[in-house]
C-alpha cells in the first residue's frame, strides 16, 4: 500500500521550546522591539553600517546556532524514519529540522538558513560561527574575505525574493501531497502562507497546529490550539498508526 505524501510547514511556533522566540506572537520579536526588524530589512541593513553591526551583535547575543530540536522536531524526523514520505517546507531559519534527523534533501528551508551567510557582492558562501568568531575577536562590521562585500546571513531579509527554485519545489510537493500540516506557523508572510491554500486547493487533508488563528482556518480540516510540543507529537503518532493499518 502506498502511504500518503505528508508535507509540514513549519513557522516560528515549532522552535519556540528550543528557545528561539517566534516574531509575530503574543510576544513575539516584532512587537516586543520594532526597531529589531530594521535588522532584517534589506534596505536598512545594506544602507547604514551601524544597522549591520547592531545586527552582528544581535546574532552573536542571540544564542539561536546553539539552540536544541525539540519533541516537535523529533517527532518530523520519527515520522520520516517510519518510513512515511515527508517533506519539509519550513519557514525557520534555525536548521533544527536537520539536527533532529530528516535528511537534508527532505527539507526546504524557505526562508534560507542563519546557518550560513553570504556575500552581497561575490555571493561567496560560508559558515556562520566563523564569521562570529571574527565578531568576537572585535571586527563590527565583518567583510567578505574574497572580494571586500558586504556580508550577511544567508537569510531571506524584509525587502528580498524567495529563492524562485526553492519556492518552486515547495509549490510542487504542496499540490503532490496527500497530507498538509502547517503547524507554528501564523500563515501571514506570502508568498509561504499561501502554499495552504495550493494544498487545499488541490485536495490535501489541510490540518493547522496554532496557538493563535489564521487565515486559513476557515478552509482547514482540522484547527489544534493545543501546545505544538504536545500536538505534533500526538499528530505524528495518528498519521503512523494510519500508514500502518
Amino acid at each position: 500500500m502506498n502511504r500518503p505524501l505528508v508535507a509540514i510547514l513549519s513557522g516560528a511556533g515549532v522552535s519556540t521550546d528550543s528557545g528561539i522566540p517566534d516574531y509575530r506572537g503574543p510576544n513575539g520579536l516584532w512587537r516586543t522591539d520594532p526597531e529589531a526588524e530594521k535588522l532584517v530589512t534589506y534596505e536598512y541593513y545594506m544602507g547604514d553600517p551601524e544597522i549591520r553591526r547592531r545586527a552582528w551583535l544581535m546574532r552573536r547575543q542571540s544564542g539561536a546556532l546553539r539552540a536544541e530540536p525539540n519533541a516537535a522536531h523529533r517527532a518530523v524526523a520519527e515520522l520520516e524514519r517510519a518510513g512515511v514520505p515527508v517533506r519539509v517546507l519550513t519557514q525557520n531559519v534555525d536548521g533544527l529540522h536537520q539536527l533532529a534527523g530528516m535528511p537534508a534533501r527532505k527539507v526546504l528551508e524557505l526562508h534560507g538558513s542563519a546557518r550560513s551567510v553570504v556575500c552581497t557582492g561575490c555571493h561567496a558562501r560560508g559558515p556562520m560561527d566563523e564569521v562570529l568568531a571574527r565578531v568576537d575577536a572585535g571586527e563590527d562590521d565583518p567583510a567578505c574575505l574574497t572580494c571586500g562585500g558586504i556580508l550577511k546571513p544567508a537569510t531571506v531579509m524584509f525587502g528580498e525574493r524567495l529563492d524562485p527554485v526553492v519556492l518552486g519545489e515547495a509549490a510542487a510537493i504542496t499540490k503532490a501531497c496527500q497530507i498538509f500540516i502547517a503547524v507554528g506557523s501564523s500563515l501571514q508572510v506570502q508568498p509561504a502562507a499561501g502554499l495552504t491554500g495550493v494544498a487545499a486547493d488541490h485536495g490535501a487533508r489541510l490540518i493547522i497546529v496554532n496557538a493563535e488563528p489564521t487565515p486559513y482556518d476557515e478552509i482547514a480540516d482540522e484547527v489544534v490550539r493545543e501546545p505544538i510540543g504536545t500536538a505534533l507529537p500526538r499528530l505524528v503518532h495518528s498519521l503512523r498508526t494510519e500508514g500502518a493499518s
